[in-house]
């Protein structure tokens, strides 16, 4: 059995200093990255913590810099959902990988109702996290109320469905969406349905509003008749579809608001024998991986994933940090990607 009283002890923050020939309080600066050092004192102490193999304690250095060094991704959306959309799968890749060279750390948390985000709010406002990154935001949610009271920096993915005062990054949801209408109107279809987003979510209102824009710009009148609410899902894009068929039958054209929902779009097509893109040209909105693997391959709108991942950290630290307000934005410009379907 090992004599754990043999065992070398760790080296202590006092026996840097020594070994530095500086101050207790200058290493603890150093050590937590304050700039009230001075060179020589910084490289001093750099080179006894190398030599002492000095680790430093982080339970008593957070005490000091009041940081946990995690952030939170708080999705609010069902598990299933959350594990199955493309979208959501990339900005925690994206997040992940824009972490992966920095001492943060990254907390995936679900909030599927009221509850649960209140439970989220307790657990950010207790100092677990230093800030909150939040996505899929629904109208009636409340927990940005939540965290802005309790003063939790915080960036939306998405923009703010009311209007208010928060950072948040976004893709250009309603110019995409006017791109992919533009691209049916060109390839002469006036009939054009939507399948939209959930008209709760940002997403899903902006899409439609620039689907209706590049209607009212080309002279087309836009049908309520054309109009049917998806909810991201292939199997909600399908049953959309279904009801689009039904309703009217002679559509020749259709943007849906998502990749997912696009792929259950052609299914419904292809299930009432309707050809694609000779009877029916379908654009979606993603550029998910689903899109090249449908029968056919998606046209769709790209969304600047690579842009706004490495975007939403920044602007959280920026807040983590103070040296930003809890308002800055960006928008990330889409693009379209022509495949078969249209």
């Amino acid at each position: 059995m090992t004599d754990m009283s043999t065992r070398p002890a760790s080296p202590t923050l006092d026996e840097v200093a020594v070994l530095a020939g500086v101050s207790r309080a200058t290493v603890s600066r150093v050590i937590n990255d304050s700039p009230r050092v001075s060179p020589e004192a910084r490289e001093a102490v750099q080179a006894a913590v190398a030599e002492l193999r000095y680790v430093p304690n982080r339970m008593a250095r957070s005490l000091v810099t009041r940081r946990t060094d995690t952030i939170a991704l708080v999705l609010n959306e069902p598990n299933t959902q959350v594990f199955s959309d493309p979208f959501f799968a990339s900005i925690v890749r994206g997040l992940s990988a824009t972490l992966a060279d920095t001492d943060l750390n990254l907390v995936l948390l679900t909030a599927r109702d009221e509850r649960e985000q209140e439970k989220v709010g307790r657990y950010a406002r207790q100092g677990h996290v230093d800030g909150v990154i939040l996505m899929s935001l629904h109208s009636q949610d409340p927990l940005p109320d939540i965290l802005a009271v309790a003063g939790v920096p915080l960036v939306l993915c998405g923009r703010p469905f009311d209007g208010r005062e928060v950072a948040y990054v976004d893709a250009d949801n309603s110019g995409g969406a006017v791109v992919a209408t533009e691209h049916l109107l060109g390839t002469g279809r006036r009939r054009i349905a939507t399948v939209t987003g959930p008209l709760d979510m940002i997403a899903g209102v902006d899409r439609y509003a620039g689907w209706r824009q590049a209607l009212t710009a080309a002279g087309v009148e836009p049908d309520p008749a054309l109009v049917a609410e998806g909810d991201f899902t292939e199997a909600g894009g399908r049953r959309a579809m279904e009801e689009l068929l039904a309703r009217a039958p002679d559509l020749d054209g259709v943007f849906v608001a998502s990749d997912p929902m696009a792929a259950g779009a052609l299914r419904a097509l292809r299930a009432a024998g309707r050809r694609v893109p000779e009877d029916v040209a379908v654009v979606g909105f993603d550029d998910a991986a689903v899109a090249e693997t449908t029968d056919p391959p998606l046209t769709t709108v790209a969304q600047p994933l690579a842009d706004m991942t490495p975007l939403l950290t920044e602007l959280l630290m920026r807040q983590i940090d103070g040296v930003a307000g809890p308002a800055e934005s960006r928008i990330c410009q889409t693009h379209l990607v022509r495949r078969a379907s249209a």
